[in-house]
C-alpha cells in the first residue's frame, strides 16, 4: 500500500517507460510512411476507430471497478480479521481462569495455557498470510520488466524468510512438524485452537458458556480465511481481462491510421495562413497518439494489477503491516517485555507490504 499522496511522475513514466517508447516509435513509423514515402491509402475513417475506443473505455472501466472492488472487499476482510482477532485476545484473557475448576492451578500455568491459544492465533495470522503470497499463474507482478523493478525495490516479507522458519517462535516442534505437513496450514492450525480449548473446557479452565463464545470466534475466523481465499484463488474473470487487453491493443494498433490524416487535413487548411505550422502540423499527431494509446494502456494495466490484492505490488492491501500489528498488539497485552516484542514492518519506497 503506497503511504505517500500520490506516484510520482517519475514512478508512472518509468512504470510504463517501455509502452511509452513503443507507441512514440509505432505512430512515427506511419507518420513517416504516410507524409514522406506518401502511403496516403494508410487512412482509416474515424468513426470506427472511435467506435472502437468506446467499447474499451466501457470494458476497461468495468474492469477497473471490479478491481477496486476486490481491493476493498479484500481490505475489509483484514480489517475484520484485525477485529476479531483483538476479541479473541481479549477473550482468551478473561475467560481461561479457576472459577470452574475444583483445584485451581497456579497463575503460571493459567497464563501460559492463554500464551499458547494467543501464540498460535499469530501463528495462524502468519500462515494466512503466507498463503495469500502465494505466487498464480495470473497474476502480475512477475508478467513485465517494471513489475519486477517494483517487487525487487520493496523487499515482500514473506519472501525474506520461510514460514516454517516464523512458526518457531510461536507454535511447539510437535505442532510446527504437524502444521507444515497440511497443504492448508492456517485451517490446520484453526484445527488445534479448537481441540485445545475443548481440553481446557474438559480440564475446567473453561466454562461451557465460555467454550462456545470461542468456538464462535473461531467459527468468524474461519469466515474471514474462506474470504481471503476466495479473492486469492478465483481471479477477475479471465475472458473479460482478455478481452480488454486484445481490444486496448487494436485501439492502439488503430488509432493512428485514424488520427494522423486528421492532423495531416488540418495542416493541409493551415497552409495557406501559417504555412510552416500546416506543413509539419502531421508529426503533432506522433505525440498525440501516443498519448492517448498511453492513456488506454495504463488504464488497463491498472486494473490488471489491481485484480490481485495480495500478490505482494505496491497497491496491495498489507497484509505484512496488519498481521504484524495484530501481532504486536496482542503480545502486549500479554504484558510482554517491550525487547521482545517484534518491531513493524519498515516500508520500502513509501509502501507497506
Amino acid at each position: 500500500m503506497l503511504t505517500k499522496k500520490r506516484y510520482s511522475v517519475k514512478d508512472m513514466v518509468l512504470w510504463t517507460r517501455g509502452e511509452t517508447l513503443i507507441y512514440l516509435l509505432y505512430a512515427g513509423i506511419i507518420t513517416v510512411l504516410y507524409k514522406v514515402f506518401g502511403f496516403t491509402f494508410l487512412n482509416v475513417p474515424w468513426t470506427p476507430v472511435a467506435l472502437i475506443g468506446t467499447a474499451v473505455a466501457f470494458l476497461v472501466g468495468f474492469q477497473n471497478n471490479s478491481a477496486y472492488g476486490r481491493i476493498w472487499e479484500a481490505r475489509m476482510i483484514w480489517g475484520a480479521i484485525v477485529n476479531t482477532s483483538r476479541t479473541w485476545g481479549m477473550k482468551v484473557q478473561d475467560m481461561v481462569t479457576n472459577d470452574h475448576r475444583e483445584n485451581p492451578v497456579s497463575k503460571e500455568e493459567l497464563k501460559k495455557e492463554k500464551k499458547i491459544l494467543i501464540y498460535r492465533h499469530i501463528a495462524w495470522m502468519t500462515a494466512l498470510r503466507y498463503a495469500m503470497r502465494t505466487r498464480k499463474s495470473w497474476e502480475t507482478q512477475h508478467t513485465s520488466r517494471t513489475n519486477r523493478e517494483w517487487r525487487n525495490m520493496i523487499h515482500i516479507p514473506e519472501e525474506v524468510s520461510s514460514l516454517d522458519d516464523n512458526l518457531k517462535c510461536y507454535l511447539s516442534d510437535e505442532e510446527r512438524h504437524y502444521v507444515m505437513s497440511k497443504s492448508n496450514k492456517q485451517t490446520a492450525l484453526l484445527y488445534l485452537q479448537s481441540a485445545h480449548i475443548r481440553r481446557l473446557k474438559e480440564a475446567g479452565l473453561i466454562w461451557e458458556f465460555a467454550f462456545l463464545e470461542l468456538e464462535n470466534v473461531l467459527e468468524s475466523l474461519f469466515t474471514h480465511q474462506g474470504k481471503s481465499e476466495r479473492i486469492k484463488n478465483f481471479p477477475y474473470p479471465r475472458q473479460y481481462a482478455s478481452l480488454s487487453l486484445y481490444l486496448t491493443r487494436v485501439f492502439a494498433i488503430l488509432l493512428p491510421f485514424g488520427l494522423i490524416p486528421e492532423f495531416a487535413e488540418i495542416g493541409e487548411s493551415m497552409v495557406d495562413s501559417f504555412y510552416l505550422v500546416g506543413k509539419y502540423f502531421i508529426w503533432v499527431a506522433v505525440p498525440f497518439c501516443a498519448v492517448v494509446s498511453w492513456a488506454f494502456h495504463t488504464m488497463e494495466r491498472m486494473a490488471r494489477v489491481g485484480e490481485n490484492p495480495f500478490e505482494g505490488n505496491p497497491n496491495d492491501v498489507p497484509i505484512s503491516t496488519i498481521s504484524r500489528s495484530i501481532e504486536i498488539n496482542l503480545r502486549e497485552m500479554l504484558d510482554e517485555h517491550p525487547d521482545d516484542i517484534p518491531t513493524q514492518f519498515p516500508e520500502d519506497k513509501n509502501v507497506q507490504m
